[in-house]
């Protein structure tokens, strides 16, 4: 029996869903069955993850500061050194591709702890929807 409220629950700690992609009940199961695709449900203690949806909410989150850093490192790099244009057109879309996919993933699964902690993603009531 589950006695914890919508409002009281705890789950795995954020860090370990983050950057080992486990789920956000139990921490065990694995949370992706793909690069980015969410499982349909966990593994180990069978939580429902189909509700889960964070949208385009990690890529911003990733992208917003990214493209500022990028766009300062550049910035710096051009007035120190002055290489050619090409070599920032080689160089800053492999560093941007490398940082988006190294950090899209763990921050994928951060938000959808969160969501797992604050919102009751597997209740939703869906039968006064049109």
């Amino acid at each position: 029996m589950n006695s914890e409220t919508p409002g009281e629950r705890h789950g795995a700690p954020l860090i370990r869903v983050a950057l080992l992609g486990r789920c956000p009940r139990c921490g065990e199961g694995a949370l992706f069955k793909g690069y980015l695709t969410v499982a349909d449900s966990c593994t180990f203690c069978h939580l429902g993850l189909d509700g889960h949806d964070t949208g385009d909410g990690p890529a911003f989150l990733i992208m917003l500061p990214l493209c500022i850093i990028v766009a300062v490192l550049a910035l710096l790099l051009d007035i120190a050194v002055r290489p050619p244009m090409w070599v920032h057109i080689v160089t800053w879309p492999i560093v941007i591709a490398i940082a988006v996919g190294l950090t899209l993933r763990p921050v994928k699964a951060l938000m959808i702890a969160l969501q797992h902690k604050h919102r009751d993603v597997e209740n939703i009531d869906t039968s006064n929807q049109q």
